[in-house]
């Protein structure tokens, strides 16, 4: 495995189990919960596109909280103590097994290694530290200081700027399938993380490796 690559990786779906905070509450929420939180995730990236579009910027705290309210309403609705603590725990989303062990890996092998997100850097900050990352990642950037959401080129573009090196330098990984398109548009080497054995979308702009799990990167 090569080291001469910056090691950037989403946050959201990619390092962290966007879904472990309804299931931390799931007997709380009930049947739907499942359903529930498909819905928060879908409406969350859905706004995130359409404000780009039109022009628009709100943080990813504020998008993530009116995505939950959309998504709840769906659902018959939830308590006003039943939100805050489902927002609170997105805060702290578990990490996917995998990530601590593949980003220490990559450390000692003496990669460069960063997030770049859509979160708010205050909710990468905590969530960073919750999960114990603090140590395996060098850099943590928001796409708040371009004001645009993924798949905007200018948010892959503060890769460059913030670590002072050229995209051909950076090997970008994603468990979503539409930001390794917009990170293979750019010019990043690209490694689509396919956890769920998806079927590929975006055929014009593949990916460099497809691998199950991060734990594939060091074979790589």
């Amino acid at each position: 495995m090569t080291t001469n690559y910056i090691y950037v990786f989403d946050a959201y779906g990619t390092l962290f189990d966007v879904h472990s905070a309804v299931g931390r509450f799931q007997a709380d929420i009930g049947a739907h919960a499942v359903a529930m939180s498909d819905m928060w995730r879908i409406k969350q990236l859905e706004y995130t596109w359409t404000r780009t579009l039109m022009g628009e910027y709100r943080d990813f705290r504020v998008l993530t909280a009116e995505a939950l309210d959309y998504a709840a309403g769906r659902f018959g609705g939830i308590s006003a103590a039943l939100r805050e603590k489902l927002l609170s725990a997105y805060e702290r989303l578990d990490a996917y097994p995998d990530a601590v062990p593949a980003l220490r890996s990559l450390k000692e092998r003496g990669a460069r290694t960063a997030i770049l997100s859509n979160g708010t850097p205050q909710m990468l900050r905590t969530a960073v530290e919750s999960a114990g990352f603090s140590d395996v990642i060098d850099h943590v950037l928001s796409v708040d200081a371009a004001q645009k959401y993924k798949t905007a080129q200018e948010t892959y573009a503060l890769v460059e700027q913030a670590l002072h090196t050229s995209r051909n330098a950076i090997s970008f990984q994603s468990s979503n399938r539409w930001d390794i398109a917009g990170a293979t548009k750019f010019g990043f080497r690209t490694v689509w993380i396919n956890r769920a054995g998806h079927a590929d979308e975006y055929l014009d702009l593949p990916p460099h490796a497809v691998v199950k799990s991060l734990d594939n990167l060091l074979t790589l």
